[in-house]
């Protein structure tokens, strides 16, 4: 049994769909990786029949060469991996998370757009249908300006909760050049103003507590990694978290972002609808949201 990676690549021919192909470089992917090139003709009618089966075949040949120019790109860049093509006909998001799921794949990577047969599909519609439905991780991917001369630098979403710890494991344990940045952010609580409710002093003591507790987490994670020889600090502040990771990730010049697909609620802290998506849809550089 194999125990190469998987990653099923949904790739249209737009300019996001290439985009997507040349981030493969900068996502820290392992040499033993077996992957899918996958086109989807997007439809919304019954099987063709007739004339029509003739003009359908055509179509698929079509997408067929699409997926195959982009398979022979990621071949050409990454000589090693086990690299095919295939086409599916359908909802592209359907398509894309039933053949993940029939494949068992490890990461499926897509554009943050595309295109469709009705014009251009935009992220709400297939990427993140994707994003909340399939079972493993998914990464958005985004061009990105070629700065050869830095290391990598990686932001990843950290609060304390499951999901945050399985993003710190799958971000380090990549293949990263020599010299790569990372940064754990953690968005704190702000300084509420409670009043003189009766329960103002507990309140006040459980979010003490809690963001004393993930802060040592932090510091546990960042001894780690600069043990294991990578360069990570911590960011915490008193912000809205969603807002903090765009915006660090913007200052920072940050080349991706790595969040869990499930944190902890506003009241327990993150949730995918609220943070993982909102950054996956508006950060300008990659994310990853990760599933373990």
């Amino acid at each position: 049994m194999s125990d190469r990676m998987k990653i099923l690549i949904a790739y249209d021919g737009s300019g996001c769909a290439d985009a997507a192909l040349d981030d493969l470089r900068w996502a820290g992917l392992p040499e033993e990786v077996e992957c899918k090139v996958l086109s989807v003709i997007e439809t919304w009618l019954p099987p063709p029949s007739g004339l029509e089966v003739v003009q359908h075949i055509d179509r698929e040949q079509e997408f067929l060469t699409l997926a195959a120019r982009a398979a022979m790109r990621v071949t050409k860049a990454r000589p090693a991996w086990q690299v095919n093509a295939e086409v599916g006909i359908g909802s592209p998001a359907s398509v894309i998370l039933e053949k993940a799921d029939e494949w068992k794949s490890d990461l499926i990577v897509l554009g943050a757009h595309g295109r469709s047969a009705l014009g251009r599909f935009v992220f709400g519609s297939v990427s993140q249908k994707v994003l909340h439905e399939a079972k493993g991780s998914v990464r958005v991917a985004r061009a990105h300006a070629d700065e050869p001369a830095r290391p990598v630098r990686l932001l990843i979403g950290f609060d304390g909760s499951q999901g945050a710890k399985e993003a710190v494991r799958a971000a380090t344990a990549r293949r990263w050049p020599v010299g790569c940045e990372i940064r754990l952010v953690y968005a704190a609580w702000p300084n509420l103003d409670l009043g003189s409710q009766p329960m103002v002093g507990k309140i006040a003591d459980w979010i003490a507590e809690e963001d004393l507790k993930i802060k040592r987490w932090i510091d546990a994670e960042v001894s780690d990694l600069n043990a294991a020889g990578l360069r990570t600090q911590a960011v915490i502040r008193a912000e809205e978290p969603k807002q903090l990771l765009m915006s660090e990730a913007e200052t920072w010049k940050a080349d991706g972002i790595f969040v869990g697909a499930r944190g902890l609620s506003r009241f327990e802290r993150l949730r995918l609808g609220s943070v993982s998506s909102a950054v996956a849809a508006r950060a300008h550089c990659s994310v990853e949201v990760v599933r373990g």
